[in-house]
């Protein structure tokens, strides 16, 4: 059992904090270029997830005083016209960050699309040149959501020098870039995955757990560590139940299980979720910045 209560980490409040230090930081670069800073979403087809996000992404960026660029694109649009769109956003200088909403129609080939996008305005993070430079340790653009993760441990944990941290699941948008920035913070990493032998022990070891292997509850609190910090970044709708509409969203995480053993853990919805958009105008603002060739601001 966890020798103390078990914290909820508050994602939405750390996200809302961040979101207005970046509002705050966006005169000064006004003043400093006579612009504000831009960012371009390209959605192509109508798939009502990607719709949802790409409303609030637009929403959060003028709130943040930011400049926002849409571009909605039918679902039948070929390989070549989308390729050309991001090149002339490449050659936009008022376009500082560039991101093409995944997943993308079956026809068109995202991996070519993403690399298709100049690096130093590859706010997803995505290309392979900013994987390059996180993995060499050099400033990169990384992506949202490790990021936004590797905040929350951060302010939850202080210095995480010579922390055990595990990492469940290695894909290119989490698990590998947050393994590569939890190195960079001098942590000891283990990607672990669904092929992993012996994964409860693997995970069992960790001082720090970010589940992002997208299965419903497959972490179970007798496979954490008491004390431990958990991350989860899942998001799976379970199910309706009898009578009800529409299915329950869980994590990664069986929340309840955990919070019998860890000492702080983010819950699902309202942990990791919000954090990506607001790192998402951070990435916008340092692109931006960096683009200029102005110091990154404070506190970002």
């Amino acid at each position: 059992m966890s020798k103390h209560a078990a914290k909820i980490i508050d994602g939405k409040a750390f996200a809302a904090g961040l979101r207005e230090r970046i509002k705050d930081a966006v005169p000064h670069f006004q003043q400093q270029t006579g612009r504000a800073p831009g960012l371009a979403v390209v959605l192509v087809g109508d798939d009502p997830a990607s719709q949802v996000y790409v409303a609030s992404k637009h929403k959060a960026t003028i709130a943040a005083g930011m400049e926002s660029f849409e571009h909605r694109l039918p679902a039948d649009t070929a390989q070549e016209d989308l390729i050309a769109l991001v090149e002339k956003l490449n050659a936009d200088d008022a376009v500082d960050g560039i991101l093409v909403q995944l997943p993308l129609p079956g026809h068109l080939d995202e991996k070519a699309v993403v690399m298709a996008i100049d690096p130093d305005k590859d706010v997803d993070g995505l290309h392979v040149i900013n994987a390059g430079r996180l993995a060499n340790g050099e400033k990169a653009l990384t992506p949202c959501t490790p990021l936004g993760s590797l905040m929350l441990l951060k302010d939850e944990l202080g210095d995480l020098t010579g922390m055990n941290a595990v990492v469940v699941g290695r894909s290119i948008l989490v698990g590998k870039p947050m393994a590569q920035l939890l190195l960079a913070e001098n942590c000891t990493v283990t990607i672990a995955h669904s092929r992993t032998r012996d994964l409860p022990d693997v995970v069992r070891r960790a001082d720090i757990v970010v589940a992002a292997v997208g299965r419903a509850e497959m972490v179970k609190g007798d496979w954490l560590k008491d004390g431990a910090v958990v991350i989860d970044v899942g998001i799976n709708r379970l199910d309706p139940e009898p009578g009800a509409q529409k299915g329950r969203l869980v994590g990664d995480v069986a929340t309840a299980e955990a919070m019998d053993h860890v000492r702080a853990i983010t819950p699902v919805p309202g942990g990791v979720g919000p954090m990506t958009i607001a790192v998402l105008l951070r990435n916008t603002l340092v692109a931006a910045s960096s683009r200029a060739g102005i110091a990154k601001p404070e506190g970002l």
